[in-house]
This record gives structure tokens, sequence and C-alpha cells, in this order.
């Protein structure tokens, strides 16, 4: 989809105002008995207690579903609510679930901590092994769960096969498209049934908002919904009403951090400093082929790693003026975090390295800075570091 005819789909045609106004209300009246009765029934109400749905909230699942091509959405308060809704809702005592070694790190600690207490089997594999999905399903298997690109390396799921292996077993799939956004990538399109973001990140675009997103059938949206009602990750008005606000310019921003990321990450990938650069719009990235026939822009993050470790990626980012020490992603300023600091209170050293994340491991979230100051300021910073260690 052109970007243009991207920004157009994110039109709701229900709403007059051209700022659409918050529902800040959590519960309404109904006029008679029957009235009250009427609205007890619906699925998803916007004009009946706030944790069954809210006005604002629907107009943003309304305009997300738009930009994913998906009949139905749930927002939630978090992009974890919306993976623990879908736990919830789709998995009993018993079943089974294949998941990717490379995930983010809140996903990967649910799978591995909670949903064994609960009687649910997981398998994790290598997502770039098409073949090693098939090998881990059993009859048990419920679910296969995707994130590609990956959060941190940036690897990719092949995801028309892992999708096309599913439906022939009856075997939903849900991929996390956090990383990708809508602009980058439509995985509903390739055959998955279900799609996550979290609207924290790219979505909103701006820091200031907390929020998630489920995306599919009405079918399966329903059934989610039922079990979002018990989970209670109820998204606020006032943030679906900010996140809508940054949609009317992800497709903008979305364009400008694919073309900065590119840049720096080709920066890096030239330096004598940098052992391995993670980015799929490299060619040298050894699922290039892939991304390009999947994904419409190779998106605004990257990671990569240095040759001298640990000690010198945190002597790099604290060198740096203009990306900030941060644990999110996808908003107007640049963010650096080592993924291994971020992730130890959920994850083990020995779940770190199950996962491949080195400690050393620098995770570059690319903003709207102009791409000449960031690889200007890269290159400072790779100076000092040069000159620090031949002290």
């Amino acid at each position: 989809m052109r970007p243009g005819r991207f920004l157009t789909c994110l039109a709701d045609p229900e709403e007059l105002s051209v700022a659409p106004p918050i529902h800040q209300v959590v519960n309404y009246s109904a006029p008679t008995a029957e009235d009250f009765d009427a609205l007890n029934e619906q699925s998803q109400p916007r004009h009946y207690y706030r944790r069954y749905g809210n006005p604002t909230q629907a107009r943003l699942e309304r305009v997300v579903a738009a930009a994913e091509g998906a009949e139905a959405a749930l927002a939630t308060a978090s992009g974890m609510g919306a993976v623990t809704t879908i736990v919830v809702a789709l998995l009993s005592q018993g079943d089974h679930v294949v998941a990717q070694h490379s995930m983010y790190g809140g996903t990967l600690s649910l799978l591995r901590d909670v949903a064994p207490r609960f009687g649910v089997g997981v398998t994790f594999v290598d997502q770039t092994d098409t073949d090693a999905f098939a090998r881990a399903l059993t009859p048990d298997t419920k679910l296969i769960m995707l994130e590609t690109p990956s959060n941190p390396l940036l690897q990719l799921t092949d995801v028309k096969a892992v999708t096309a292996l599913a439906r022939a077993r009856g075997i939903l799939t849900f991929a996390d498209n956090t990383v990708a956004t809508p602009f980058n990538q439509r995985p509903l399109e390739e055959g998955v049934d279900l799609v996550m973001h979290s609207v924290t990140k790219a979505i909103s675009g701006h820091a200031d908002v907390q929020a998630g997103m489920v995306l599919g059938s009405s079918e399966l949206i329903e059934r989610l919904w039922r079990a979002h009602t018990m989970v209670g990750s109820v998204i606020s008005p006032f943030d679906a009403w900010l996140a809508l606000r940054g949609l009317r310019t992800l497709s903008l921003r979305a364009e400008r951090q694919n073309q900065c990321a590119q840049a720096v990450a080709e920066y890096l990938a030239g330096h004598p400093a940098v052992r391995v650069v993670n980015y799929p719009g490299l060619p040298g990235h050894p699922q290039h082929d892939l991304v390009k026939r999947q994904m419409r822009g190779f998106g605004g993050l990257l990671s990569f790693e240095l040759r001298g470790g640990q000690a010198a990626a945190e002597q790099l980012i604290s060198a740096l003026r203009l990306p900030v020490r941060s644990p999110s992603l996808g908003g107007t300023r640049s963010t650096l975090v080592r993924p291994a600091a971020m992730w130890s209170n959920e994850l083990t050293e020995e779940e770190l390295a199950e996962a491949n994340v080195p400690g050393g491991l620098i995770r570059f979230a690319v903003g709207l800075e102009h791409e000449a100051d960031l690889i200007a300021d890269l290159s400072q910073g790779l100076a000092a570091l040069a000159s620090e260690n031949a002290v």
C-alpha cells in the first residue's frame, strides 16, 4: 500500500469532527429496563461500562483495523495485556504452544514462567527454520506464536510458510507486528489469524501512551473480548485518544525511520569497531530476500555488537549525545539500550543465552533525527571509544 493510500485508510467515516473527542465516561445509563438488557447482551458495547468498551476505544480499534486490513480489533492497556488476553482466551490445561526463541522478553517470560503453571506446554524453535516449526507440532498444539522481525535480533519468520503449515492442521497463528508496524507489513494478508501491536511503540509514536491491540476476524476478537473483560487490561480513553493522534502521522514517521535506519545500519556495517549489524535492509542479512518479499519497508529498529563486547557497548551508549538510554522504541527520539540489561529482571542469563541475546548487544531504535546527525554522533562516540581503549 502506498503511503498516501495508507493515510487515507485511517479516515473514520463515523466521526464528523476533525479532531475526535475523548469520552472519559466510565458507565452509562439506559432509558428503560429493556434498553439496559439489550446493552448487557452486546459485544464490545460503547455505551455501557468502560471495562466492556468505550467510544474512544472503539474509534481507535476501527482505524487500526483499517490499517491492518482486519475485520475487528480489541484495544488493551498494554502490549503484554494483549498477549496475556490471547493466552487466557485461547489456551487451556493440556494445550501446547510453539513459539520462537527470539521474541520480546515479556512474551518469553510469560511463556516460560507463567504458561507452564497452568498446564500449557511450550516448545521454542528457531524462527528462521520453517521445518523446526513442523517438527515441534504435537496433536495438542493449539497456537503458534510469531514475532517478525523479532526484537532485538531482527530475525524474520517465513509467515506464509508457517501459516500454511498451521492451517493444514487447524492450528491458530499469532504474530507480533510491533517492530514492522502495519505500514511496513500486514501479516493478516499472509495468512496469520491474529496480529498484535504494542501501541505504546510506533503506532502512538510519541512516548506518552501505553496501550496494546489485537486484530483478526470478528469471531476471534469476540472470543478475546470475553476473556478481556475478566483480565481487565483496559485502555484508558485518554491513551486511546493520544494513540489516534499518533496514528495519523504513522506513515510519515515510518517512512522517515525506514530511511534513517537503513543509513545508520549501512554506516555501522562498514565500521571496523562493529562486529555485526542486525538489520534486514542490509544485503548481507541472511534473510534479505525474504524481507523483500514479505515487507514493504525494513523498519526503524536495528541492533549491533561491537568487537569490544559488553564493556565497549556501555562505553558507546554513554558517549552518544543524541539517542537516549531508554527501554522503548518507535518514538520521535532515538533510543539505545542493552536488551540483556533491560530484560535481566524477566529472563535468567541462561534464558538470555538461549534467546541469543548477548550482553554486548545494543538495540538502536531510530527516531526522527536526521541520519547525518545520528551518524556524526555515532562517529564521535566510536572515535572516543577507540581513543579511550588505546590509552
